[in-house]
């Protein structure tokens, strides 16, 4: 098999996300240089981890276990480590050894940043930039603290009109609940909802789906959740 490539960003509304851009193979021959990676990093303060593996080709359970193994110290300190973009067959393995119990994964890196900030309570008013560009060490985005929504009881309708049921939403509309009732859901969560008894059993494919969330201003979760704040 093939060796192990490790490259490490900053990334993030503060700088302060590493980054970890893995290309290769994570088995018992190469578990111990990542393993490695992630030590110095947190022995040099950081806490808070993106491992990218959209160019992993297999992950043993061993290479698992060096995520596994330190997420309990991180979470305990205030971080947390997040997988982004696995390929099938990766993803099959994770969620066959059960580790989707444990570790978070998002479709995106765009995806996972929201989340640290969202769950940081950081509001991003400048455009996010790309790891390693120039602008991501010489333009600071302009943070804001979200203040918490108060949200306002909804109207009934009137005594006349009949509501309609969740399977005979219109398809944004369904979308749109999932949303506000499980902010937290990613776009396969979404995916699955929506092919349920209560919406009418609804096929879309996942492109589709991710096209429709990006019309509708929904295509990651710090969106949905101030979406869902917003209601």
């Amino acid at each position: 098999m093939e060796g192990i490539s490790i490259q490490i960003d900053q990334v993030g509304a503060l700088n302060d996300i590493s980054l970890l851009q893995i290309s290769g193979y994570i088995d018992t021959t190469t578990f111990a240089e990542l393993q490695q990676t992630l030590y110095q990093l947190i022995q040099e303060g950081k806490i808070n981890f993106i491992i990218d593996l959209q160019a992993v080709q297999y992950v043993s359970s061993a290479g698992w276990g060096v995520f596994v193994g330190e997420i309990r110290g991180l979470r305990e300190k205030g971080g947390d480590l997040k997988i982004i973009e696995m390929t099938d067959e990766v993803k099959e393995v994770f969620e066959m050894l059960e580790f989707n119990r444990i570790l978070t994964n998002y479709d995106s890196l765009e995806e996972a940043i929201d989340d640290f900030d969202f769950c940081r309570a950081i509001d991003v008013q400048e455009p996010m930039y790309s790891p390693g560009s120039q602008a991501a060490h010489s333009v600071a985005p302009t943070l804001t603290r979200v203040e918490p929504t108060i949200k306002e009881s909804p109207k009934p309708p009137p005594a006349s009109a009949t509501p309609l049921t969740d399977s005979e939403l219109p398809l944004n509309e369904k979308i749109k609940k999932i949303v506000v009732e499980n902010p937290s859901f990613g776009t396969l969560s979404i995916k699955r909802y929506l092919y349920s008894p209560r919406f009418g059993f609804v096929k879309v494919g996942f492109f589709r789906l991710r096209s429709i969330l990006r019309r509708l201003g929904l295509e990651t979760r710090g969106k949905r959740f101030r979406y869902y704040r917003s209601r």
